[in-house]
């Protein structure tokens, strides 16, 4: 279906059909679009009922019912197409693998209403955009924050959305992260339960609540190990598997268990008192640092079309392997 034409879908009705309300039928025989989508499809009129316009969902569907679906062209969003650089691992016609450098916002949002993935996927993909709930606009499967870096998969269709927003909700995925935390996590692995929710006191942040929080897991592994056997000299390089996937979960998580992600402006901020305990290096290196050292690492799934298995890693970026290297020049040196 070209972006200007509509895309007729007739409904050959089985005896299977007959008796099931109209919304049901078309959600079995026409899963590659969402519910919601289909539901806003037949609202809005574009379901003809034996030739003429229907919109009731509730409707018994009869033996000889004729059912014709129109899906109109994707319409343009006015989300500013930029010509923004991007580091791009795959891409194919359902899907696009980026590694989003930090200090890129996902999504437009007051305070930030261009400059941002979106923005620069739309100037990046134009026409092979398929349309996603009947706009053209690239499928965000899920988000870093601002300030996290790494490996991303954005759908192309509607139909890759579904399919790999389904394998995030299955939690079947392989995502790891790494990260650089303060102090060195014992035992060196483990899982951090606690849900989350706003925090009382400071909107911008996210905290573990015991009321009205939404279950959040993550498991966490020590890879390395840095310091000089003072607490407040230590940190690790960590890996962590999210089990849920909640807004600054491994960020809140770590703080929780006391070993915040080394530069996290919001939970993880160096204390004059830590940083004296550092050496001279480590501490320079650790005080230009603006954000927190969270990188998403690795991400394996399903392939929308293929149905293959695939798999994308990714280095850290320069900032976070700088800092790694002074914290294992530091323990090399003690």
């Amino acid at each position: 279906m070209s972006q200007d034409q509509a895309d007729y879908w007739q409904l050959e009705i089985k005896q299977s059909d007959v008796g099931q309300r109209l919304d049901k039928v078309l959600a079995v025989h026409h899963d590659d679009l969402s519910r919601s989508r289909l539901k806003s499809l037949l609202t809005d009129g574009n379901l003809a009922l034996n030739g003429a316009v229907f919109t009731s969902p509730s409707y018994k569907v009869r033996d000889g019912d004729s059912i014709k679906l129109t899906l109109p062209p994707p319409v343009s969003v006015e989300t500013l197409a930029q010509d923004i650089p991007l580091d791009i691992l795959h891409e194919d016609e359902a899907i696009i693998i980026v590694n989003k450098a930090a200090g890129m916002v996902v999504h437009p949002a007051e305070g930030n209403p261009d400059g941002t993935l979106v923005n620069a996927l739309l100037g990046h993909c134009g026409d092979s955009l398929k349309g996603i709930g009947g706009e053209i606009r690239p499928g965000i499967v899920h988000r870093l924050d601002k300030d996290t870096s790494g490996v991303m998969v954005v759908a192309k269709d509607e139909v890759s959305l579904n399919f790999i927003s389904e394998q995030f909700a299955e939690r079947s995925l392989d995502r790891n992260y790494w990260a650089l935390c303060w102090g060195r996590p014992y035992p060196a692995e483990g899982e951090v339960e606690a849900a989350l929710g706003r925090h009382p006191k400071n909107r911008k942040k996210m905290a573990a609540v015991i009321r009205d929080g939404k279950y959040a897991k993550t498991y966490f592994k020590v890879l390395e190990r840095f310091g000089t056997g003072v607490d407040k000299a230590a940190a690790a390089l960590i890996q962590c598997k999210l089990a849920t996937g909640r807004t600054h979960q491994i960020r809140v998580h770590m703080t929780e268990i006391g070993h915040s992600i080394i530069g996290d402006p919001l939970y993880g901020r160096a204390t004059k008192d830590r940083l004296k305990h550092l050496s001279d290096e480590v501490e320079e290196q650790v005080s230009k640092l603006d954000r927190q050292m969270l990188h998403a690492r690795t991400l394996g799934f399903i392939h929308p079309t293929t149905k293959e298995y695939v798999f994308f890693e990714v280095e850290p970026p320069e900032d976070f392997l700088t800092a790694l290297a002074a914290l294992r020049e530091m323990t090399a040196c003690s």
